[in-house]
């Protein structure tokens, strides 16, 4: 079934079709999907509902339409590289200021582009299929940048991810299953050039998991061939995109192990990795924790530097 038209949608749509200026202007809202959402299923009772402190939208749930917010760098400092950004929140909500528009500022000190993605979360209230619903989002966002790239003055072989907790389950499931085809698209390649997942819930494993996000994506009794296929440290092959890690041995939420595993079927598939765990941190760190040595962003952008990302 198709989703119907809202006022925020159509505007959307304008925006992105109507006027040149939003391509070039800063923190700019653009409609993923200008036509028709895949898998889709209208519910008028369903409506986003946002966490607004002094003017700033902190987080966000029950999302219907997926957006890209645009973040340029300065001119002089522009390299060509793009990031989209996956926050987290479990699958439930999306931590959209913390682990989004902030990262996006930081990308853009690098002369990075920096996208920040309001995706979908998984609820069989709006889709058809809630397994795939943030994947298709997902795949489609990376093919919106690597489609507009000249557009953005954007290198279409340096396009990455980056994912917060659950977001960067996400950022690791489109970096295993970019060839999965989840909806109609074109020729573009969905697959990103790197992937930097940060705390990310990797595994649906019981041992290792967040249950939270597992039950939310795969519902409460998921048969096992949908764990496995979503525990994406078992769908790792040597063409996954080379990735750089970051955790804390004391995070409660998200175990370690699930990018400790992650780490270990990439080295054996011989895929650039870098992983960095710290002792302290707990979970949902963000940028990181002033005052310590979890500082992770300064080792990021040495990594993305080292594998020439930001000539």
């Amino acid at each position: 079934m198709k989703l119907k038209f809202t006022y925020q949608y159509i505007l959307l749509a304008f925006l992105f079709f109507g006027s040149k200026e939003v391509l070039s202007a800063q923190n700019e809202t653009i409609s993923l999907w200008p036509n028709e959402i895949p898998n889709a299923i209208a519910n008028e009772n369903y409506t986003e509902i946002e966490v607004v402190s002094e003017g700033q939208l902190k987080s966000t749930s029950k999302v219907t339409v997926p957006t890209l917010t645009l973040f340029l760098p300065d001119n002089d400092t522009s390299n060509g590289t793009a990031v989209v950004i996956f926050p987290g929140g479990g699958y439930r909500h999306l931590a959209m200021d913390k682990e989004g528009f902030k990262v996006a500022k930081w990308l853009n000190t690098l002369g990075v582009t920096a996208f920040v993605m309001k995706y979908r979360l998984p609820s069989d209230e709006i889709m058809e299929n809630k397994t795939i619903g943030p994947l298709q989002d997902a795949q489609e966002a990376t093919r919106f940048v690597r489609r507009n790239a000249t557009k953005f003055n954007i290198n279409s072989e340096k396009i990455g991810v980056i994912g917060f907790s659950a977001g960067g389950h996400l950022a690791s499931t489109v970096s295993t299953h970019y060839m999965d085809e989840v909806y109609d698209h074109d020729s573009i390649s969905a697959k990103p050039n790197f992937s930097i997942l940060i705390y990310p819930v990797i595994s649906m494993d019981d041992k290792i998991t967040h249950k939270g996000s597992k039950t939310n994506l795969l519902g409460n009794t998921p048969p096992k061939d949908l764990i496995e296929f979503y525990s994406n440290e078992k769908q790792i092959n040597s063409l996954t995109p080379p990735t750089f890690l970051v955790h804390a041995t004391d995070d409660k939420a998200v175990p370690v192990e699930n990018s400790i595993q992650y780490y270990m079927a990439l080295k054996d598939n011989n895929v650039p990795v870098e992983m960095h765990i710290y002792e302290n941190g707990g979970h949902g760190f963000g940028l990181g924790v002033k005052g310590t040595s979890l500082n992770w962003a300064e080792s990021c952008e040495q990594w993305l530097r080292t594998n020439k990302f930001l000539d």
